[in-house]
Order: C-alpha cells, then structure tokens, then sequence
C-alpha cells in the first residue's frame, strides 16, 4: 500500500513536469505565430490547450484523493499541496498562450508585431519559454539555484514589457489604435504567464525548505 502510494506521488510529479513541457511548447508556438502571421501554429496552440487542462484535471484530482485517502503529513503533505498550486500555475500559462494564439488568429492574414517591435516580442517569447521549461527542471530536481534563476528571467520580461509601453506611449507611434491595444495585451499576456512560472519555483522554494520564499510575489489570475 505505502509504495502504491509513494508511485501515485512520483505520478503526479511526472504530470507536472509534463505541464510544464506542453506549456512551454504553446508558449514558443503562439510566439511563432504572432512574428510570422502562421495560422497553423495559432490553431494548434489553441487546440492543444485541452491537452493541458485534462491534464490539470487528473493531476488535482489525483492531488485530493491522496489527501483524503492516505492522510500525509510532513513532506508528503507539502508535497501534494504545492502540486496543487503549480497545477494552477502551469494551467494559466497555457491558458495565456492561448490568449497569445488568438490575437494572431483574429489579425490574420495580417502581421500583428510592427516590424519595430519585432525583436521585442521575439525576446519576450523567447525568455517566457525558457522560463515555462526551467519550471518543469526546478520540479524535476527541486534546485533551489535555478529557481532563483526563473526571477532574473521574470525581470528581463518586466524590463521588457516597460520598454514596449514605452514605444506604444511614443507620440511617433503610427500603427492606429487596434494595434495599440493588441500589443497592449499582448505584453500583459507575457507578463502575466511568466508570473505563474515564477509562482512555480517559489512552491518548489516552500516544498524544500517549508519556507515561503516570497508569498506576495504569487500570481493571481
């Protein structure tokens, strides 16, 4: 019964790792889609989010029945506690991919990225997609140094999103009031599925020192 147990453990760490890959596979996906007006990959990253959230389902339901059933204490309930919250988080990564996906889809055949802002949002995908991926390491080893890690690239997002407001606020600004706003949103989207990421490697934090790290840094939407 107890190794029953300690596999049902070891499952759901493996679900969220997968999460984490599937995630950051959108997440790059919707990037490409943006930069290169690509249908396809919005399509995709949009189909693919059912993918993740069936996943999300099995995963908190697997969570509750082990607290219910086996009752953990110590580091096992720490352990299903924070597979909980990074369930969450990861599901709102994707979900924000997603909502990457569907401005390139609703702009099609149209670029929405003006080509001064093309580096930009090319570095803020490439940088959420790395952290999407260390969040899958940081569970998969518990490394308490590439959690850190996931901060500095959180800030590079944040300098990120200042600069491209910076440009949307330019009073040169020539691409009309709709692309505004999708850039807009566009930059919150990024901004946003990065925080949950960071949300994960703060949980890793608590799960192996039982310390918060940060509690007011977690995501909340």
């Amino acid at each position: 019964m107890r190794q029953s147990y300690h596999d049902q453990l070891a499952e759901v760490g493996d679900g969220l790792i997968e999460m984490s890959r599937l995630v950051g596979s959108a997440v790059s996906k919707a990037t490409t889609a943006l930069l290169d007006a690509d249908l396809g990959a919005a399509e995709s990253v949009i189909a693919a989010d059912e993918e993740v959230n069936k996943l999300y389902r099995q995963l908190d339901d697997e969570a509750v029945q082990l607290l219910a059933r086996q009752q953990p204490v110590a580091i096992d309930l720490r352990s299903i506690v924070t597979a909980l919250r990074m369930s969450s988080d990861l599901e709102r990564v994707g979900d924000y991919a997603v909502h990457i996906a569907k401005v390139a889809r609703r702009r099609y055949p149209a670029s929405v990225i003006p080509v001064e802002l093309r580096a930009t949002i090319l570095e803020m995908g490439q940088a959420a997609t790395r952290i999407a991926v260390k969040a899958g390491t940081v569970i998969a080893t518990r490394d308490l140094a590439l959690a850190a890690q996931l901060l500095a690239d959180d800030d590079t997002i944040d300098d990120l999103h200042a600069s491209l407001f910076t440009s949307l606020l330019d009073g040169n600004w020539e691409h009309g009031v709709e692309a505004a706003i999708d850039l807009a949103l566009l930059g919150r989207y990024y901004e946003r599925l990065a925080d949950h990421a960071v949300s994960v490697s703060h949980a890793v934090t608590y799960l192996v020192t039982g310390e918060h790290s940060d509690p007011e840094s977690y995501a909340t939407d």
